[in-house]
This record gives C-alpha cells, structure tokens and sequence, in this order.
C-alpha cells in the first residue's frame, strides 16, 4: 500500500499551491488558481451535499479537455465519489452504455453531445449539467438539482461567510483501498469493461512521478492528449495538480500546425505524447531535410555529421517550445524509422509502457538512461514483472505484472476479472515481449493479434507494419490473415504522392513494388501476399492506435 493518501496529496497541493495558476484553456486569457480551482470544487462538493450523493456514487463526465473538465473530476474524487470519464468520441449508444453499466446517477456533458444522446434510454440518471455551463440541462421530477442550483451562492456564503481560504480546504477520508476511478475505454481489439482504479493505484503514479524530477511547482505543462485516457489524465492532470504545475488545455484537434504554435506559446516543461504524433512532426518537418542532396552529402562526412544531427535536434527542439526536459511517448509502438533517428540525433525522448487496467503506468526509463527498441525498466519498488516463458530474456511469452498500480478488477464482471490474473495473482497484460537483466521491457506484440504460421512459427503483425510503415508513400498499414495468407492494408500518403508529382493511378503500381522490397527485409514465414490500397484512414482509439478487430 502506497503510503501516501491519494485525497489527501490534492488537499495539501492546493493549499500550498493556493496563489499559483492551476488551470488554463489555451486561447483564453483567463487562468485558474489553485485556489479559485479549490473555491470551484467546494461550491459542487455544496451541491453534490443537497442532491444527496453518496460517497462512492458514480458521476459520469463527457466533453472535451477544458478547465470545467478537470473541475468537475478533482470535485468528484475529492468528495468521495467515483469519476466515470467518457471518451467524447464514443458513438451515442456507447455513452449511454456506460452511464448505464457504471449506474452513474449525475452526468456532466457537454451540450453538444448531450444533444446526440436520449435520457429515455439513461433511466438511472437523476441529473445531467452542463459541462460548459453547469447548468442544468435534464433532471428527473422532484429531484433537488435545480433548486440547489438556484440557492448555491447563497448556500456557499452561508457556508463560508468570511470567504473561502487555505483553511477551508478540507476533502473527504478516504482510504486508498477504496476505488476512486471507473474508466472506460476503446481498446485495438473491441470494447473493454469498466476498470475500477483505487486511490491506490493512482497514488502509486503520482508518487512515482514525483521521484523523476521532470515537473516541477509553478511550471507549465500542455496537455493535448484526451483526458478522459487514462495515460493523459494521470500525467496532464493528476500529477501536476499535486506538483503545482500550470497545464494548458489544447481543447481542439492536434494537428502539427495547432500543436507547434501552442508549443511556442506555452513553452511546456514536460511534453506527454503518443507516437502518431511525433511521426507526423518527423514525415513534415525532418524527412524533407533529410531528402536533400546537400544534407546526404553532409551525413556521409563524419566529421559533418554530428553538427548536422545537432542543427536538427535543436531545431526540433525549439520549435517544440525549448524548454521541455524530456518528452514521453506511450499509448501504442513507435515507428522504428522515427525512433532510430530521435535516438541517433539524441533527442530527448523517453518511451515508456502501460495500460488502463493500470492506471497506467508498468515501466518508465528517463531518456538519458533509454535503451532503443525497449519501453523502459519496471518501476521499482511500484511494480514486479515477469514473463510466461521458459527463457524471459531470450523467449517470447506474456507480459504478466503485479504491484501498486494494478486494478482492483472490472465493475460487474466477475468473469472478466478472473480471466485477467493468474491463479497466483499476476496481471496478464496481454502484451508478448521479453526482458533483459535490469528488467526492461521489449514488446513484440500483442496476444490477440499474434498470427502462427503454417509450419508453427509466430508472427508479430506489429514488427511487419514497422517496416512496412518505412516505406515510399506508405503513411500507416495493418497486416492481417486473409485465407491463410498475409495481407497488407495500406493508407497511402496522399500529401507526399502529390508533392512528388505521382498520379494517384500509379500507386497500386508502387505498392507492388514496395510489396516486393518488404519481403527482402522479413523472413520467409513472414512475406505478405499483397498489399491492397485502403481509401482512407483506419480508425484508432483516443491512443492513435488503430482498431485491428475492424480490419480482420
């Protein structure tokens, strides 16, 4: 048990923090302090007391990343009740699923996407707020929602007649035993259930975070990310709330133009992000440079070289705001092209690994300590790993955890649960992979997604797709089993085809070729049949992963 009490880690920061800006929606000129963000919590914690919800009551929150987001989550658990967040991107169906699953009774929603959803079919729900107005937007007849609403300022007055301050700071007891956290999420294999996260598992992240020293009190952090994730709720918001960091809330869809001015704009201290990302910033920024004759030329002079590696890495870093300490990336595999140049310029780039049912975090290395092609060391004196395999450090097997960090078990389902851990207790992460000595970690793939050849090897989709990805015009592929062969799905780069000049007619002919030279790189087990040219994007999780079950 992680000594340090979850609640109270939020109780102590914003006291200390109480001057300091907490919270801004990125455009906006307004700023939160921690107190004012204090002030706002204890006005809904007002509320949350005259509707009458209970400590461990679910209250379900959807919308995008912004300051009453973040408002409304801290309230929640700082009340004693659960925090349900759901992904804004979830179709309608799935939202009132959710709602209904958790037995969520309140539902802050934005109102764009309260609009798409039917209360009729959300019979549980007592109230829905605003989320950009906390106004009430539905409540069940002789609920008490509105009329507390309409008394709150009075109410908060009458409770704090001298104003609020440090003092009045005071959150519920909570042992970290006890669950704080259900979240939902879309995973790359369908649907998954309703992950009950402690306050213990969560402590076990922010109190391993604060031993990095990678954030600091009265820094800035730019959280682009979608909270309602667990990667980026942890490390956008819960750790920086109890650091006294600044975090800036994109609010909008990161594309490398948006991001790059809100990165010149913020200057983060800590960037957090998933691979597609930073590939995107490499295809648009670095790899044109690298095209050129005058820049290959220079690359082949050794002595040239690294002042051309340095020219890069510092123009990357500037143009990422200049004054982060490190950048970690999570959430899915990084493309081996992008990873291999990073490391070869010494960018300061970390990879590291987790999962939700983790909240999230396995493994981490700082990036002066990261070993290429790994995820990072267990975290120690947080987390124990080992492998199903004979051979952990030379053998493929499961990735099996256990420690601080790992769930308490799915909401309402037994079975699920069971299925997840061994007989002896061990998470199974579902990840294939193997260790090495200081026990880091190298993922080959997933369980579910390993293919077995005709003669009885295993192939990793995931280490073909890599290669693939490297490829002329080859923006993302998946490879999957058709009639026991393998199959290549490829979305083209349309931008970098037109950019070249290429008529669209001749990319089924480029393919063939790319086809071709993907198959001298794998071994024979390994070749791909053909490569078919998919119209468009393939859809992802909020992670940038795609969703491999609707491809297959």
């Amino acid at each position: 048990m992680i000594k340090e009490n979850f609640i109270k880690l939020y109780e102590d920061s914003f006291k200390e923090n109480w001057a300091l800006p907490a919270l801004s929606d990125y455009g906006e000129n307004k700023s939160l302090s921690f107190g004012e963000l204090a002030e706002k919590i204890a006005r809904l914690h007002i509320l949350f007391e005259e509707c009458q919800i209970r400590q461990g009551d679910r209250i379900a929150l959807i919308g995008k990343d912004c300051s009453n987001w973040c408002i409304v989550y801290m309230a929640t658990i700082t009340y004693g009740a659960v925090i349900v967040p759901i992904l804004q991107d979830f179709n309608p169906n799935d939202v009132q699923h959710i709602i209904n699953h958790s037995e969520s009774v309140l539902l802050f929603s934005s109102d764009k996407i309260w609009k798409s959803l039917n209360k009729e079919k959300m019979p549980g729900i007592r109230a829905a707020l605003s989320l950009d107005s906390f106004n009430c937007i539905y409540c069940k007849e002789g609920d008490k929602v509105v009329e507390a609403l309409s008394q709150l300022n009075d109410l908060f007055v009458k409770k704090y007649p001298k104003g609020f301050s440090e003092g009045d700071i005071r959150y519920v007891s909570k042992d970290n035993d006890e669950v704080v956290l259900m979240n939902y999420t879309s995973g790359t294999t369908g649907f998954s259930k309703g992950v009950m996260l402690t306050g213990n598992n969560l402590a076990g992240n922010v109190t391993y975070a604060k031993t990095l020293d990678l954030l600091f009190k009265g820094e800035r952090e730019l959280c682009f990310l979608p909270l309602a994730h667990a990667y980026s709720c942890a490390f956008n918001l819960l750790v920086p709330m109890a650091f006294g960091t600044h975090v800036y809330l994109l609010g909008k869809l990161p594309s490398p133009k948006v991001l790059l001015k809100a990165f010149a704009d913020v200057k983060p201290n800590l960037i957090l992000t998933v691979p597609l990302i930073l590939e995107k910033i490499y295809k648009k920024m670095i790899a044109p440079q690298l095209n050129k004759r005058t820049v290959k030329m220079a690359l082949s002079i050794p002595l040239v070289r690294n002042q051309v590696y340095a020219k890069i890495r510092n123009k990357l870093v500037d143009a990422l705001g200049g004054e982060f300490r490190e950048i970690i990336v999570g959430g899915a595999a990084m493309n081996q092209e992008v990873a291999d140049f990073l490391h070869r310029i010494n960018f300061p780039y970390t990879i590291g690994y987790g999962m939700t049912e983790c909240g999230p975090l396995i493994s981490y290395d700082n990036h002066k300590e990261y070993v290429l092609t790994s995820c990072g060391q267990i975290l120690k004196g947080i987390m124990r790993i080992r492998i199903d395999s004979k051979d952990p450090y030379n053998e493929v097997g499961e990735i099996q955890v256990k420690g601080e960090n790992v769930m308490k078990g799915y909401y309402k389902n037994e079975e699920a649960t069971r299925n997840a851990f061994t007989e002896d207790g061990w998470l199974k992460t579902g990840d294939l992979g193997t260790i090495d000595k200081n026990n880091r970690i190298y993922i080959r793939g997933r369980n579910k997604t390993m293919l077995l050849s005709s003669n009885g090897q295993n192939i990793y989709p995931e280490e073909i797709e890599s290669k693939l990805n490297n490829l002329p015009f080859v923006l993302e592929s998946i490879v999957v089993e058709r009639n026991g062969k393998l199959v290549g799905l490829v979305y083209p780069d349309y931008e970098a085809v037109d950019a070249a000049g290429i008529s669209h007619d001749r990319i089924d002919d480029i393919m063939k070729q790319n086809r071709k030279d993907l198959n001298k790189l794998l071994a024979p087990y390994e070749a791909v049949s053909s490569l078919i040219v998919h119209p468009t994007e393939f859809e992802k999780t909020p992670k940038k992963s795609i969703k491999r079950y609707l491809y297959s």
